[in-house]
């Protein structure tokens, strides 16, 4: 895992609580580990909106536009997390009113067997969280936002 946790956050929200929107990439069409996110954080405590499968850039941003949530986390399976989440980076970061929200990858990021976590945070992103980096990695970086919150 590879963490940027210097961008600021909103101000807290009852109990700790994250507001959280999770979805894959645009060429991503995994739905079971989407699911698997949203319980594992929403046992944590946390309220999120998943958008699903297959969600262009447009609608991602659109949709974290409307919610302004803590968290914007997407899911890779195909390999492609890379090339995708490069696009969708840039098109988050390009909304001002979107500069201060936290955004995470994580999956199957690429194909060629390489770490791409420094190519990510350049790009933009505030964690990044490789092929096999687990619950306890995600838990880990949650605990630290909601920590930040209170």
């Amino acid at each position: 895992m590879s963490l940027d946790l210097s961008r600021p956050v909103s101000p807290p929200r009852p109990g700790g609580r994250l507001d959280i929107v999770i979805s894959a990439l645009s060429s991503d069409a995994h739905t079971w580990n989407l699911v698997f996110v949203q319980l594992l954080l929403e046992e944590l405590g946390h309220e999120v909106r998943n958008l699903g499968p297959c969600v262009p850039d447009s609608v991602v941003v659109q949709a974290c536009r409307e919610q302004m949530p803590d968290l914007l986390l997407v899911t890779s399976i195909n390999g492609h997390g890379v090339r995708d989440g490069t696009s969708l980076i840039r098109a988050v970061r390009q909304r001002p009113e979107l500069a201060s929200m936290q955004v995470a990858i994580g999956g199957v990021l690429g194909i060629d067997g390489t770490q791409h976590s420094s190519k990510l945070l350049a790009a933009g992103f505030d964690a990044v969280f490789e092929e096999h980096a687990g619950r306890a990695s995600l838990r880990a970086y949650v605990g630290a936002l909601r920590n930040r919150h209170e």
